[in-house]
């Protein structure tokens, strides 16, 4: 098999890595790019600071703070007009997934025009669009090196996965001193989500050598250190090394796939208005386990990677002690069911044939070891709701 690779053109990556992202912007021959972030980094004061280090260096940047969590297509519309207003020739996503994503949405919209719906997968973009520069604030999401964006659609409540190099980021600026302020409940999210990237890329049916060599370490990085960025935010090293983990398995998604986690995640997302990476973490171990008996090797490879089996465990036992190992991180990281979350039992059963039909559209569980009908798709759906409370 013939693997077709993409990644960000330049990399910047370490400490005071983002005091350099001016420079990185003049060295593309850009001067005009469109600040996209949050509420949260302009209350901080992290949005203004870096504004101010691009006019620094002889930019004309100007901020756009009005994303929100998990972007519809209705808050794509201001931005596309901040975008237009400013004449902007590049877009900078500063923040999660989030403003990363709508970075992305508005660099392509801003030059194709159209509507979102117009991009959603299996359609693969190529471009044209507007260069943009990513520069993470969590250690999850890999966005930032990723040729893919999530926006729902505000009229469907569908959550769009839109695909291809048009979506890729052209220059990532990776400085892990700006998760720092990353309060316990999102560094346990976006570490569940980065290593379910790991995981789902690994395990893919679109697997290989390339994205392997990146997986596998992430998910050992990943054991080694959530649980100490969870217990002390202020860890730089865990914080440094969650940074980088979430990159390499983002590059590994990016150029192999998600799978049947992410698939079932979204219409969560949508719907009930959970943060993907909890989404995910509410998943994960159910999901695992319906899968591992259709590619034990790889799950074996995966346990062994993240600390819970040796060499000594045969596949089979060691794909087990991956579900349980999965199991036990929820808990230590006090991952909500959905019951225990507060959604409606009433209001989730009624919407799992929804999203069972929204989860198959994605196509990303046709990617998954074992490919479910939308028939098991509502079963997991129902015993992910029912199971035990922490």
């Amino acid at each position: 098999m013939v693997a077709s690779l993409s990644l960000p053109r330049i990399m910047h990556v370490g400490p005071g890595a983002a005091d350099e992202l001016g420079d990185v912007i003049t060295g593309l021959g850009l001067s005009r790019p469109l600040l996209v972030t949050d509420a949260f980094l302009v209350g901080t004061g992290a949005a203004e600071h870096l504004k101010a280090s691009l006019q620094k260096a002889g930019l004309h940047p100007q901020l756009f703070s009005d994303t929100v969590p998990d972007p519809t297509t209705d808050s794509l519309a201001s931005g596309l007009k901040a975008l237009h207003d400013h004449r902007s020739d590049s877009v900078i996503g500063f923040g999660g997934g989030s403003p990363m994503d709508t970075a992305k949405a508005l660099a392509v919209l801003g030059v194709q025009g159209g509507r979102m719906r117009d991009y959603k997968a299996p359609q693969v973009n190529r471009g044209p669009a507007l260069p943009v520069i990513a520069v993470p604030t969590t250690a999850g999401s890999g966005s930032e090196a990723t040729q893919f964006t999530v926006i729902t659609d505000s009229a469907t409540d569908e959550k769009m996965l839109c695909t291809g190099p048009a979506f890729l980021p052209l220059a990532t600026v990776i400085d892990a001193a700006l998760t720092l302020s990353m309060p316990p409940r999102l560094t346990a999210d976006t570490g569940i989500d980065a290593l379910t990237h790991a995981v789902e890329a690994y395990v893919s049916r679109k697997a290989n050598p390339f994205s392997d060599s990146l997986a596998l370490p992430a998910i050992t990085t990943i054991g080694r250190y959530l649980r100490r960025a969870y217990a002390d935010g202020g860890d730089a090293e865990a914080r440094e090394a969650m940074m980088l983990a979430a990159t390499q398995a983002g590059i590994a998604f990016s150029n192999s796939s998600v799978a049947l986690v992410h698939g079932m995640s979204r219409p969560i997302g949508a719907h009930f208005h959970i943060a993907h990476g909890l989404s995910n973490a509410m998943l994960f171990p159910a999901v695992t386990a319906f899968s591992v008996h259709a590619a034990p090797g790889r799950y074996a490879d995966c346990a062994r990677a993240l600390g819970a089996a040796t060499t000594a465990d045969g596949d089979t036992v060691a794909a087990g002690k991956l579900v349980d190992a999965l199991d036990e991180l929820c808990r230590d990281l006090a991952v909500p069911t959905p019951r225990d979350y507060g959604i409606d039992q009433d209001a989730w059963h009624r919407l799992t044939p929804l999203m069972a039909e929204q989860a198959l559209a994605s196509g990303s569980p046709a990617n998954n070891p074992v490919v479910p009908t939308a028939d098991k798709i509502q079963e997991l759906y129902s015993r992910i709701y029912a199971a035990s409370s922490l």
